[in-house]
């Protein structure tokens, strides 16, 4: 059997790989190791997390409505509807792949999927059905296998009441207490769900903060909410031991908790994914792979193996679905010989908590560490009409501005639908817009958007809400 590409892998990256080149004319074949498309993202990650989040959300907004005289009985969760809901959604979205892969004439194959040599794949039989054939040859590959959770080893105890982020998004049950070790954005996502079922979630993060890396400011909103939400917040804390004592996990603390023995009924470890580019025979091609695990590529997604490409998770950071989606696009137009490469000015990242965390480009952080100039211009949701008038003031907006061309290169948002705001900033960035091509930009009032204007006519001290002189370079 042969192919003319063949992507191992179909996630985000390699079926949106696959149904490019397949519309560009090529033969394509994808090999799987899961029995339906999608990858981690849909079957495991991205998107049910996010209708779980929707139904977090959906609880907290009643709530929120007792503030306006409006008050809604105890929900009363029926943890099976909820799961079955889920796996609707997973159905609908996989189906639609599968539908639009047929369409396509793309040949999709589950096996497990290793090189022999630099034109030849073995595949390996998974569950009852065996391939058609043992091997395929093919004239380019693409490797889209993306990433795993990252484990502990100390950590690493044979229980059922232990969890990663795959088997939280499962829903075994709704425990009356969790402890989420790791404070980034996957365990606050998960943490946000559990603790809107009836959990009484409690986070340990061993640094001195939530989402390490991002922005202060972005996440201090959300901390301040997280910690009327969850039962404790534990920063600069470790996880000594883990000993499951039948009925819970006993968890022995080192650091800044004054209980240094607790139990909960069940942990989720949530420390980071790591690349899956082990097991791929890699070895038998020239392909080159960083200690870490990542294979490495040049910008139009190639190796050091003329006919094999990588996107996605194994391809590198940030590990984001969206990112991989359009290294899958550009590797194709690469191994067609197309002018393309994969130098996005700015790739957006979102943390889907209450309030959400959204960030592109260059950030504050980073632009402190690098002893860049830079200017921050900040516009406080609480002078948004739109803000005041739903009752969440805690948001904010700020650019990044580069203080002698002007050019927006980095913004920030913390707040209400922060990930669907995100994307005017990224194209801004991309075009490389001045601060005054934004704020010249006539945003719907009232609007959480205009706060994206307002920011940059903080920058020129011109706010019509806010008085706020031009700030100084930082």
């Amino acid at each position: 059997m042969n192919t003319q590409l063949a992507i191992i892998g179909g996630g985000p990256g390699g079926y949106a790989a696959a149904f490019l080149a397949a519309d560009k004319g090529m033969k394509v074949t994808i090999i799987d190791r899961e029995p339906r498309l999608g990858g981690v993202c849909l079957l495991r990650g991205c998107i049910p997390s996010k209708a779980l989040l929707h139904v977090a959300k959906a609880m907290s907004e009643a709530k929120h409505l007792a503030d306006w005289g409006v008050a809604f009985a105890p929900p009363a969760l029926d943890i099976n509807a909820t799961r079955a809901r889920k796996e609707k959604v997973i159905a609908t979205l996989t189906g639609g792949l599968k539908q639009v892969a047929a369409k396509r004439g793309v040949q999709v194959i589950r096996a497990q999927a290793s090189f022999l040599d630099s034109k030849t794949l073995k595949l390996a039989a998974l569950g009852d059905v065996p391939p058609v054939e043992e091997r395929l040859a093919f004239e380019h590959c693409i490797v889209a296998t993306g990433s795993s959770p990252a484990q502990i080893p100390a950590l690493n105890i044979p229980s059922p009441r232990m969890l990663d982020s795959t088997g939280a998004l499962e829903l075994p049950d709704v425990p009356e207490t969790m402890l989420v070790v790791g404070g980034g954005y996957i365990g606050l996502e998960m943490g946000t769900v559990y603790a809107a079922l009836g959990s009484k979630v409690s986070v340990v993060e061993l640094t001195d903060g939530l989402l390490p890396g991002a922005d202060r400011d972005l996440v201090r909103p959300l901390q301040k909410r997280l910690e009327a939400s969850l039962a404790a917040i534990y920063l600069n804390t470790k996880v000594a031991a883990l000993k499951d004592v039948g009925d819970a996990i006993e968890v022995a603390f080192e650091g800044a908790v004054e209980q240094k023995v607790q139990r909960f009924s069940r942990v989720l470890i949530s420390v980071g994914r790591k690349p899956n580019s082990a097991g791929l025979g890699l070895e038998n091609t020239k392909v080159q792979v960083t200690p870490q695990g990542f294979i490495q590529v040049d910008d139009r997604l190639r190796t050091s193996d003329p006919g094999i490409l990588a996107i996605g998770d194994v391809a590198g950071e940030p590990m984001l679905a969206h990112k991989a989606a359009h290294e899958g696009k550009t590797a194709v137009e690469s191994l067609l010989g197309e002018p393309a490469t994969f130098a996005p000015r700015a790739i957006p990242a979102v943390v889907f908590t209450d309030p959400e965390v959204a960030w592109a480009g260059v950030t504050e952080t980073q632009a402190k560490k690098e002893g860049r100039r830079v200017a921050v211009a900040q516009f406080p949701w609480a002078a948004s009409g739109r803000a005041v008038a739903v009752g969440r003031t805690e948001g904010l907006t700020k650019w990044i501005i580069d203080p002698e061309s002007e050019r927006v290169i980095g913004c920030g948002i913390v707040g209400c639908a922060a990930g669907d705001l995100i994307a005017e900033a990224v194209l801004a960035i991309e075009m490389g817009a001045h601060a005054k091509d934004v704020g010249e930009s006539i945003h719907p009032h009232p609007t959480f958007s205009e706060t994206l204007g307002f920011a940059t006519e903080v920058f020129y001290g011109v706010a019509t809400d806010l008085y706020r002189p031009k700030r100084g370079e930082k």
